[in-house]
């Protein structure tokens, strides 16, 4: 099937849609660096919660799920179902320090954290490590999904897709670098709600097909293979088959260690990036935390299933198929009637604009706070600082743009950036409540994981079996943390005015006693080990929610019920130690 003038209509109205709401927001945008990257701190926490969402569900989102659930079963989403542990803990343990920090990027907490000259260089080292390389990177595997839908559904050849793609760019700099966050928050929200209408309608349409045959016919045709086991088979070797297999170390690697010890867009351990930004543009502490909890629920339990029903359905519809990540858009392609293959359009279009437009004012929010505002011209205006974020975000599309040109690999770059930021993750959770890390366990914990993993991959020194993951995950890990733990104390402790200043302005819990005690504050009862307990049922929740949820989908009814039941109790865990904790505090 082609592409209909209805389905063209469908997409042009969203597209100057979310336009007319961008340029709503400019002049609201235009005041300050503080309203044009964290909406003036007055956001309620469903808007947060619904951008970040939004943010991390790309075009190549449900491409990925399918590839996963088409190689590995449903198990194979354990990859990344691993991070909800670190998501719940940024929830509990962070999300309150984030927004009483009163910050403008999570880059600044550098300077605010800690001092003088490795202050200073690790600041304007994040601020282009981060918001110029590393999402560099980020908007070109998304621009190569989205290639891969346009030339699906269009036809296009290579000049032609770089043409369609620099047209969506180019809206989505407009929009988002006229109206800051407050733009692409509000989009974000409107896209979201699109982008799951279509899902949801894809996942109804390859149900009701006969060679597909609903929910029953998934089970009995996929059931005998194990590709609806929840959960992956653990053995001494690992191994390749319908069900995501792995070996004790693999699933050691993502199930106890990635989740805390690597920096990954939308999961940073303790928070960051664009996930700190929402948090911090919420208007309340509890704005704040809600927004967070929010996102996990959404982001991990929820949203998932419509892509992994369609991923099911692919895999019947389309079996063996060189590129099982195409299953997803050929369903699209083959089976939407006009008007709704329009509107699922439109929605992959959602998904697209959303990531982009919220990693352009993420990146920028660095490259113009933390660099130019902060070493280049600090005495600049705030109309001068508004008028140099819009110039940076269009550099940083044209940047991303030409450099999705030379990217062959989405997982590729995946696999880059988990192994790449592997062990920095303990230092930005310890720098909360540890007063004795300093600038230098950062800086270090920032270079070495790319340094190792330069000479793990591109030098003969270790055998080849250590090169490949999780081995070289493992290498990567072990040699940052102790290489930033000698860094630590080799060195002396931030300045005693430092430490004093960030204890007054955040008030970490624990992990502070000589600092309090200097400052003649006495201890305050935080109840901190409830805080952990709510966290441990947060997570308990977030898994029992997320599997119910499949249970239910795929009639298993028993399991359904079971997991229900989990549901009730850790959500009434949750909310008394959540209470007793101080994690609803204004």
């Amino acid at each position: 099937m082609g592409i209909s003038y209805l389905d063209l209509s469908i997409i042009i109205v969203f597209l100057l849609g979310s336009l007319g709401i961008g340029l709503y927001y400019v002049k609201r945008a235009s005041k300050n660096l503080e309203s044009y990257y964290l909406g003036g701190r007055s956001f309620p926490w469903w808007l947060s919660g619904l951008s970040m969402v939004a943010t991390t569900f790309a075009a190549d989102t449900p491409l990925a799920v399918t590839e996963l659930v088409a190689q590995k079963g449903i198990a194979g989403n354990w990859l990344w179902w691993n991070m909800m542990a670190g998501g719940m803990l940024t929830t509990i343990f962070f999300a309150h320090l984030w927004w009483r920090s009163g910050i403008l990027t999570d880059v600044e907490l550098v300077e605010v954290r800690y001092s003088g000259a490795p202050a200073r260089f690790l600041r304007g080292l994040k601020s282009v490590y981060l918001g110029f390389f590393m999402n560099i990177l980020i908007i070109g595997w998304v621009n190569k999904a989205m290639e891969a839908l346009l030339v699906s559904f269009f036809g296009l050849d290579e000049s032609n897709t770089f043409w369609a793609l620099a047209a969506c760019m180019l809206l989505v700099v407009l929009y988002s670098g006229l109206s800051g966050l407050w733009g692409v928050a509000v989009t974000d929200a409107v896209q979201f709600g699109l982008a799951m209408v279509g899902c949801i309608a894809l996942a109804f349409v390859v149900l009701d097909l006969p060679q597909v045959g609903g929910i029953d016919g998934i089970n009995a045709k996929l059931g005998p293979t194990g590709a609806l086991s929840f959960f992956p088979q653990v053995s001494s070797t690992g191994g390749v088959g319908s069900v995501l297999a792995l070996s004790a170390s693999t699933f050691f690697a993502y199930i106890g260690i990635q989740w805390w010890s690597s920096w990954y867009p939308g999961a940073e351990p303790g928070g960051g990036g664009y996930v700190a930004q929402r948090i911090m543009s919420a208007k309340s502490q509890r704005d704040a935390t809600f927004s967070s909890l929010l996102f996990q629920i959404m982001h991990f339990c929820v949203r998932p299933w419509p892509w992994i029903i369609v991923a099911l359905a692919s895999v019947i519809l389309y079996p063996g198929l060189d590129e099982p990540k195409m299953g997803y858009v050929y369903a699209m392609r083959d089976y939407l009637p006009n008007g709704l293959r329009g509107l699922l359009l439109a929605s992959f279009l959602a998904a697209y604009m959303s990531t982009i437009s919220a990693q352009f004012n993420w990146g920028a929010s660095y490259l113009v706070n933390d660099l130019y505002v902060r070493f280049i011209n600090p005495k600049s205006t705030d109309k001068a600082q508004i008028n140099a974020s819009r110039v940076v975000t269009f550099f940083i599309a044209f940047c991303a743009l030409f450099a999705t040109r030379f990217m062959d690999s989405i997982s590729g770059v995946w696999l880059f950036m988990l192994e790449a930021g592997g062990g920095i993750g303990l230092v930005l959770i310890l720098r909360w409540y540890w007063w004795r890390v300093n600038a230098w366990s950062e800086l270090v914990a920032t270079l070495a994981p790319p340094i190792v993993y330069m000479i793990i991959k591109y030098t003969n020194l270790l055998p080849a079996d250590l090169t490949i993951f999780p081995n070289s995950f493992f290498i990567i890990v072990g040699t940052t943390t102790v290489l930033w733990l000698l860094a630590t104390f080799a060195t002396n402790p931030e300045t005693d005015a430092t430490l004093q200043a960030f204890y007054k302005r955040v008030r970490p819990e624990v992990g502070w006693r000589p600092v309090r005690e200097a400052l003649s504050i006495p201890k305050e009862n935080t109840f901190f080990a409830w805080r952990i307990v709510c966290w441990l049922a947060a997570i308990s929740l977030g898994y029992s929610i997320l599997f119910g949820l499949g249970y239910f989908i795929f009639k298993d009814y028993y399991a359904a019920l079971i997991s229900l039941l989990v549901v009730v109790v850790s959500l009434y865990v949750f909310l008394v130690t959540g209470k007793k904790a101080k994690v609803w505090n204004q």
